[in-house]
């Protein structure tokens, strides 16, 4: 086991003695730094120390030809300051080694997404299309937040800030999950050091009756022989489109006037009250033979997996340019609300989980409370003077 003076020079001119494989040389000045040198004239640079319980270890450096002595000697003193400061840099690199990219953990957030949630595929689609094409090439480890908040800030000049924080979500779980399988690289969730973009997402549009008429009227005229029902029921039951577009016979109960909507978002079972109106809607619909759905494709017999084309025409045509289905439901509510029901009657009604989701309409509640007191000052005319 040499022990010399290790410089460029002496490195360049080392060969391996004759009738041995290879030799070691090791440098008088920096301890473990090595040049190995084989009887094929390949040469290459290692660090060698050992570990605190004696165990020996040997790091690649690089090869002779592939880095210079000067950079070799300075990575070799850097990692042997970690040695002697407690660290393992092998052991550091075979850790670094098993800790997945961003698109392998991708594909099992996906996998774990369709055991619990009733659409797996919008949160496949948001990593997809967005997560996976900026993080998949990077390690857990090398997300950092303000990479994070960075790309971010670029997607909400094209994104809708409700999208964005989709995005933000979603990214922010994956990382919840690998910590929770313990997997390396993953102690550290970099998604909690960005803060939530605050938007007002409140856009809602509140039909007024005129507009009912004339929205109701193109419905009507539509290409899509459904729509004007579809319109209809989702104003007369404050349904959401999916659950009204996957409604079946065997649910709806005309003589109690009731439907059983048995898998909802919140992922309970629910009934509708059917009013007198709703109720002749249905009546009216056409039953189709051998299918189950109330509105479905008369040409596919399977439900509608859009209504995209024909409701952009409708609310067109309507001069209802930024409605959307969705607010149709916000409008029951607002109908039952001005008609003096009560806020938690009307989230029993739209079947919310929580009180929170029927607070968003209490304005409307106020609206109606204040109408109430100027009738009243009204009445009483100017006694009050």
């Amino acid at each position: 086991m040499p022990i010399v003076p290790l410089d460029a020079a002496y490195c360049a001119a080392a060969t391996c003695p004759s009738r041995k494989k290879k030799v070691d040389y090791y440098d008088k000045e920096l301890k473990g730094f090595v040049l190995e040198v084989r009887a094929s004239g390949g040469k290459s640079y290692y660090l060698r120390y050992a570990e605190p319980n004696g165990r020996q270890r040997q790091l690649l450096i690089g090869g002779w030809q592939d880095v210079t002595f000067a950079a070799a000697k300075k990575k070799a003193q850097r990692l042997r300051s970690e040695v002697v400061l407690g660290g393992d840099p092998l052991g550091d690199r075979k850790r670094t080694r098993l800790v997945p990219t961003y698109a392998e953990l991708a594909r099992q957030h996906i996998d774990h997404a369709k055991t619990y949630q009733k659409r797996p595929e919008n949160t496949a689609s948001v990593i997809t299309i967005h997560l996976v094409p900026r993080w998949g090439k990077h390690r857990l480890d090398e997300i950092k937040p303000q990479d994070i908040s960075k790309w971010l800030g670029q997607k909400r000049e094209t994104l809708a800030p409700a999208t964005v924080e989709k995005l933000r979500v979603t990214l922010g779980r994956t990382f919840e999950l690998a910590r929770q399988w313990n997997l390396p690289g993953a102690e550290i969730n970099p998604v909690r050091s960005v803060p939530r973009f605050q938007f007002d997402n409140a856009r809602d549009h509140y039909l007024t009756a005129t507009e009912v008429e004339r929205l109701l009227y193109h419905a009507d005229r539509s290409l899509n022989p459904r729509l004007g029902a579809i319109v209809r029921l989702l104003l007369l039951t404050g349904a959401r489109k999916s659950e009204l577009l996957t409604a079946e016979w065997r649910h709806v109960d005309l003589e109690r006037r009731a439907w059983l909507i048995p898998d909802s978002k919140t992922g309970k079972a629910r009934y509708v009250p059917l009013s007198g109106e709703a109720v002749k809607v249905i009546e009216g619909l056409p039953r189709l033979k051998d299918c189950a759905y109330m509105l479905a494709n008369p040409n596919t017999k399977k439900p509608y997996t859009g209504l995209k084309n024909p409701w952009d025409t409708v609310r067109t045509k309507a001069n209802l340019n930024n409605l959307r289905i969705h607010d149709l439901r916000h409008s029951a509510a607002s109908f039952l609300i001005n008609s003096n029901v009560e806020l938690f009657t009307v989230g029993k009604i739209l079947g919310h989980a929580d009180f929170k989701s029927t607070m968003r309409y209490s304005h409307l509640a106020n609206d109606t409370l204040m109408a109430a007191v100027e009738a009243g000052a009204a009445k009483m005319g100017g006694t009050a003077s």
